[in-house]
C-alpha cells in the first residue's frame, strides 16, 4: 500500500501525557464522545455510539493510567489514504444484496459526512513494527493489521496443510464469498477501511457481506465480564441443558437493534414456546403411540387432503428457513421453524386420533404416522438452532440413518416405515419453575466472580 502511495506520512498534533512522560493513544486516553456526549469514550471509538474517533476529537480529555490532562505535543505517523477509496466503497455496497440495514445506515453516516485519511501507526512499546524507514518505534495500529490476520492465518494453515499456495483458493479466487459475523461496534473496520485496504492492494477479494447484529445487554445493563455481570457457561449448564439458552439467544438475537437477555424472558420462551409448542407435541404423539401401536410406527391408510397440504407446508418451511439461514437472518428462520411445529399442533388437534381410534382405527394410525413424519422433518430442521434436541428426538423416532444427511430439499419427501419400533421417550424440554429463574437472578446480582 504504501508503495502504490496509499499510505502517507504526516506530522501531527496529539495528546501527550506529562506524567506518563508518553503519548496518548487509543485506549490511553478517555472522554467525552463528540457525537453523542457519553463519557468514557475512548481515543479510538466510543462504545456507546459505535463511531470511529481519533484521540484529539474527545472532549475533556483524561490520561486513563494516571488521571491527568494531557497536552498537546507535535509527532509523526503514517495514514491511510481511505478518502480515495470513498466513491469506489460507496458503489461496491450499492452492488450488495441482501445487507442489514443497520450495516447500511451505519456506512450511509461515514460517507454523509466523507471519509477522512486514518492514522495506521501509534506510539506504544507491543504491537507489530511498522516496516517502514525512519519509523523507529512505532507500531502499527491494531485495527489496520488485524484483519490481514485473516488472511495469514489462511495462508499458515495451507502451508500445514502441505499445500502452501491453496490459501489463493479463498482469498483470490473470485467465486469465493467473503462473509464477516461481527458485532455492531466493528462495522467501520469490516464495511468500510478493511474493504478499502482489500481495493488498494487489488489481488483479494471483497467482502459479500458483513453481517452485523447489534448489541445483546443483561437485564438492561451493558456485559461485563470484570464485574461479573454475565451468563457464564459453565454456571448456566449446572442448572439447565444447552439447547433452551441456544434457542434464546437466536429468538432474541439482536440483529438489526440491541435486545436484552432477561431470565424472566428465557423463562418464559422455554415454556411457552419450547415446552407447550414443540414438546408437548412430540410428548403427546410418542406417548399415544405407545399406548395404542405397541411403541410402532402405525401404518394408517391413504393420505388424503390434510395430510397434503400438511407436507406442503414442510416443504415451504425448509426453503424458507434454508434461506433466512441464508440471509444470515437466524431469528427469522428460527421463527419459522417454530411455525412448522404450531401447523403440527393444528393438524394432531384437527386429525385428533383420539377421537378416530374406535371408530376408524386407520384413519387414527394415518394422523400419527404424518404426526411422527412431521417430527422427523422438525428434527431435521432444528439442527443448526437445537442439536442435542435433534438428536434426541431422532432416536425417540426410531429414525433410521443420521438427521444430519437429509438434504435439505428433501425433507419434505421423508416417511417413517410401518412398524419400526420407536426408541425410549423423554421429556424433550422441563418447564422451569419460578423458584429457579429467582436463584438465577439473584446470583447474578450477588456473585462478585474472582
Amino acid at each position: 500500500l504504501h508503495e502504490k502511495g496509499f499510505v502517507t506520512e504526516q506530522s501531527v498534533s496529539q495528546y501527550y501525557c506529562p506524567t506518563c512522560r508518553r503519548f496518548l493513544p487509543d485506549r490511553y486516553i478517555e472522554g467525552e464522545c463528540p457525537h453523542c456526549h457519553r463519557a468514557g469514550a475512548r481515543g479510538d471509538q466510543c462504545e456507546s455510539c459505535g463511531r470511529w474517533l481519533e484521540p484529539e476529537q474527545l472532549i475533556s480529555p483524561r490520561c486513563k493510567i494516571s488521571g491527568s490532562v494531557p497536552e498537546m505535543r507535535v509527532t509523526r505517523h503514517w495514514y491511510f489514504r481511505l478518502s480515495a477509496f470513498q466513491g469506489q466503497l460507496e458503489d461496491w455496497q450499492a452492488s450488495k444484496r441482501g445487507w442489514k440495514g443497520n450495516v447500511r445506515e451505519f456506512s450511509s453516516g461515514w460517507f454523509h459526512e466523507g471519509l477522512t485519511d486514518r492514522s495506521i501507526t501509534r506510539d506504544l512499546d507491543w504491537g507489530i513494527p511498522v516496516p517502514l524507514a525512519g519509523a523507529g518505534r512505532k507500531v502499527l495500529y491494531v485495527w489496520f493489521d488485524a484483519p490481514i490476520g485473516y488472511i495469514s492465518s489462511t495462508v499458515e494453515w495451507a502451508q500445514k496443510q502441505g499445500a502452501p499456495d491453496r490459501w489463493r483458493e479463498y482469498w483470490c479466487d473470485p467465486k469465493t464469498r467473503l462473509i464477516h459475523f461481527i458485532g455492531k461496534d466493528n462495522i467501520v473496520f469490516h464495511a468500510i477501511v478493511w474493504p478499502a485496504m482489500l481495493m488498494a492492494h487489488g489481488d483479494f477479494v471483497l467482502p459479500d457481506n458483513v453481517a452485523a447484529n447489534e448489541f445483546l445487554t443483561i437485564e438492561g445493563e451493558k456485559l461485563s465480564t470484570s464485574r461479573n455481570w454475565a451468563v457464564w457457561a459453565d454456571e448456566y449448564l449446572e442448572v439447565f441443558p444447552p439447547d433452551p439458552l441456544r434457542y434464546y439467544l437466536a429468538a432474541n438475537a439482536p440483529e438489526t437493534k440491541d435486545a436484552d437477555f432477561t431470565w424472566k424472558d428465557f423463562q418464559t420462551r422455554n415454556n411457552s414456546e419450547l415446552a407447550d409448542v414443540l414438546g408437548n407435541l412430540v410428548n403427546r404423539s410418542l406417548s399415544f403411540v405407545e399406548k395404542h401401536f405397541e411403541a410402532r410406527v402405525p401404518e394408517g391408510g391413504e393420505a388424503g387432503a390434510q395430510e397434503r397440504e400438511l407436507w406442503d407446508a414442510v416443504g415451504r418451511a425448509a426453503r424458507d428457513v434454508g434461506a433466512s439461514l441464508e440471509d444470515f437472518q437466524v431469528r427469522r428462520a428460527l421463527s419459522q421453524l417454530m411455525d412448522l411445529a404450531r401447523t403440527g399442533n393444528k393438524y394432531f388437534n384437527d386429525a385428533a386420533p383420539w377421537a378416530s381410534l374406535k371408530t376408524d382405527r386407520a384413519r387414527a394410525a394415518l394422523a400419527l404416522r404424518t404426526t411422527l413424519e412431521l417430527e422427523t422433518a422438525l428434527a431435521v430442521l432444528m439442527e443448526p438452532f437445537l442439536p442435542f434436541t435433534a438428536e434426541k428426538l431422532w432416536a425417540m423416532l426410531g429414525a433410521a440413518g443420521c438427521h444430519r444427511d437429509v438434504r435439505w430439499h428433501e425433507i419434505a419427501r421423508l416417511r417413517t416405515r410401518p412398524g419400526a419400533p420407536l426408541g425410549q421417550r423423554e421429556i424433550l424440554f422441563a418447564k422451569i419453575e419460578d423458584s429457579v429463574i429467582e436463584a438465577q437472578i439473584a446470583r447474578l446480582h450477588a456473585v462478585t466472580r474472582a
